[in-house]
């Protein structure tokens, strides 16, 4: 049990979680993540059947990321937070281990009244131990490491809040319009793509985010795994629709009117005369013998566009098909059938305010905690009347400061310490 303990604190097994964590992030930033099965079938092919057996698709909520997250958290505490305990002793008999010291520079008594004000100037706190004095300062750098493993726990933590519990909401939003959400944020859709000039497959919407406070984003591009983030919300390019598109005219007024057809719809000026939309397709076959097959699904623009419309003449209707550029006249109306417009499907994430104070407070501290452990160690300096010593968990840096100050001090005749004081100078 002993064992498995002390691989589960292991720094060891610490780096090769986060190893695993960085691996599952690349995975997650190079295959596209949450689209619906027939996607990953159309994009990878064979590949697919790997992609979807792995969870690769959506390797944040896999069973796999979470179990080794809950093991990077278990580890975290095992060698950070369980630990304080030792690092709080180790701070309170600070002093007498510094006592106890063996002298590594020996100064003659001006020198040695040379390096108490030298100490004093620094700010040290001194302490009287029998005939030692042990000065210290900054003895909270003493906590560095606790408190960098403590908040890289909480940034994996936190972080797992952020990205569990948003309010995920899936909204359709045509070029040219805007989504209004319950809090008063705006969505606007400038225009959206599904190929790139050279015909790669390659989704992007030009996207605008204005907050209940008057902040905007500016329109920026979304794309597959890269979101606009704005505030609380993350826009993401989820998935994408073709829409057809009439210009409907009133020949008795010549009235115009651009109609965009996302479902079955009449388009009628007294309701029994004018054409009922019924479909759009990418593609129509036309066979020798004269009959039609209509391509129902494509990856992409949709080639050849077809229209299938019933013309509705009171209780007569007539199916037909039509094509961009066709007009028809029925019912005082004339229909100009134009290119579809293509416009996306967008998945909106509302992060809660806590989490993200929470994630950020962690980096902060993330932060906090570098700086104290690279910038701000321990200092331990243990004089008497024959020269002195320095401890401390990092004392190399006043021991080159110690020996710029007295370059021509002998050191002191190395002796071999127990074991007992190479566990105290570890701890």
């Amino acid at each position: 049990m002993k064992k498995i303990y002390n691989f589960l604190r292991s720094m060891r097994f610490g780096i090769f979680l986060l190893i695993l964590v960085a691996l599952c992030c690349v995975a997650g930033s190079l295959i596209p993540q949450e689209r619906e099965a027939a996607w990953y079938v159309q994009q990878y092919g064979a590949t697919h059947v790997t992609i979807l057996a792995l969870q690769l698709n959506n390797i944040y909520k896999s069973w796999y990321f979470i179990l080794i997250t809950a093991l990077l958290c278990l580890n975290l505490t095992l060698c950070s937070v369980i630990r304080i305990r030792s690092v709080v002793k180790a701070a309170k008999s600070e002093a007498q281990r510094a006592a106890g010291m063996r002298d590594t520079m020996l100064l003659s008594p001006d020198e040695l009244d040379t390096l108490r004000e030298h100490l004093l100037k620094k700010r040290c706190e001194s302490e009287q131990i029998g005939e030692v004095t042990v000065y210290r300062k900054r003895g909270y750098g003493r906590y560095g490491s606790f408190l960098l493993h403590l908040s890289i726990l909480l940034v994996v933590l936190f972080g797992a809040l952020t990205l569990y519990t948003p309010k995920v909401t899936d909204m359709s939003c045509l070029p040219g319009e805007s989504l209004h959400l319950e809090d008063g944020t705006e969505i606007a859709v400038k225009d959206f793509q599904i190929e790139d000039e050279s015909g790669r497959i390659d989704y992007q919407s030009t996207v605008m985010v204005v907050l209940p406070g008057g902040k905007a984003s500016g329109w920026q591009t979304v794309k597959v795994n890269y979101p606009l983030s704005c505030g609380r919300y993350k826009i993401y390019q989820n998935t994408y629709a073709t829409a057809g598109s009439v210009t409907v005219t009133n020949l008795a007024t010549g009235g115009q009117d651009d109609i965009l057809l996302t479902e079955l719809v009449m388009l009628s000026l007294d309701g029994m005369h004018g054409i009922w939309f019924e479909a759009l397709y990418p593609d129509i076959i036309m066979e020798p013998d004269g009959t039609a097959t209509l391509v129902t699904a494509t990856a992409g623009r949709y080639p050849n566009p077809v229209y299938e419309i019933l013309v509705a003449d009171g209780t007569q209707f007539s199916p037909m098909f039509a094509f961009p550029g066709d007009e028809i006249e029925a019912g005082g109306l004339r229909f100009h059938f134009n290119e579809p417009v293509e416009y996306p499907g967008l998945r909106i994430k509302k992060v809660s305010v806590l989490a993200q104070d929470l994630l950020i407070a962690a980096f902060v501290l993330m932060t906090l905690a570098l700086f104290i452990t690279f910038f701000l160690p321990p200092v331990v300096v243990k004089v008497d009347g024959e020269g002195c010593a320095v401890g401390g968990p990092k004392p190399e840096s006043m021991r080159m400061e110690l020996e710029a100050l007295f370059p021509d001090a002998p050191e002191a005749a190395p002796e071999a310490a127990s074991a007992k004081e190479q566990e105290e100078e570890r701890e």
